[in-house]
Order: structure tokens, then sequence, then C-alpha cells
């Protein structure tokens, strides 16, 4: 590894420029998380339009990479999410956000998260997906009318 190489490395791993390393889409991972007690609420990706969206006004942005569109959290379920920190990790290639969720779910299934179906070990070993935490705050179909 080259100095330079190394220098760049400390800049971007101990330095105070934001300098997100967007992949080769032009996206960033984004880790959101509910600030009342820490539950992963969803995994998203933020162009560098809807990083500076959600510096700017505090709401969460995103890039939905199905539509290809930048979009607001809530604007079509109302369930938006108020940004209470943001925080990058070593490399500058994810994003974690911690939210206050208005409305009490955060996923398009109605549910409070995202991840709620649980993976164990079933018979013999084989995988065995199980709904946990699975219960619906708002029908989806109501909600969304496309």
């Amino acid at each position: 590894m080259s100095n330079t190489s190394h220098a760049h490395s400390h800049d971007l791993e101990e330095g105070l420029a934001l300098t997100p390393k967007f992949d080769a889409a032009g996206l960033v991972t984004v880790v959101t998380t509910d600030v009342a007690n820490g539950d992963v609420l969803m995994v998203a990706h933020m162009n560098e339009e809807a990083l500076r969206n959600t510096i700017e006004t505090g709401d969460a942005w995103y890039y939905s990479r199905s539509r290809k569109a930048l979009w607001r959290k809530g604007e079509s379920s109302g369930k938006t999410q108020r940004v209470v920190e943001m925080r990058m990790d070593c490399d500058q290639d994810a994003i974690w956000i911690k939210v206050e969720q208005v409305g009490g779910a955060a996923c398009h299934t109605g549910r409070r998260s995202c991840f709620y179906r649980a993976i164990t070990k079933g018979e013999a070993g084989a995988a065995k997906v199980s709904f946990i935490d699975a219960d619906k705050v708002f029908d989806p179909a109501s909600v969304y009318k496309s």
C-alpha cells in the first residue's frame, strides 16, 4: 500500500469531511433505526440528492432502485420519518439514521419494521422462516392506491 493510499484512508476514517463513497449506481446503503428503542426499521439506499434532501429537511429521503425514483419516506402513506441523528461508517460507504417513525410503521407491508420474519434452524438443520412482530399497523391496500 502506498503512502498516498494510507494518507487517503486516514483522512477518510479520521477526518471530518463528508465524502460518501457512492457505488457504481450512485447509491449508498442506509440502515434506519427507531430512535426510541434501537430497532432496525429498514435498509434502503440514498443517492446524492436523497442524502442532500435528508440533511436539509430533516425528513428521511431515499432512492428507490425498483422505481428508479427519489422519494420522501411517507409521501404516500403519511408514515414519515423525522431524522434525529445521522452517522457515517468508517469508510463512508454506509449511513445509519436514527428516526422518529411517525404513524408507527416503516414497512410498505403495513408493519412497524421491514424485518418481521425470523430465520431459524428447523427440522434436520434446514432453514425455517417464521413471522415475528408481524402485526400490521395499517392496511397497505387502502393506503397505496395506484
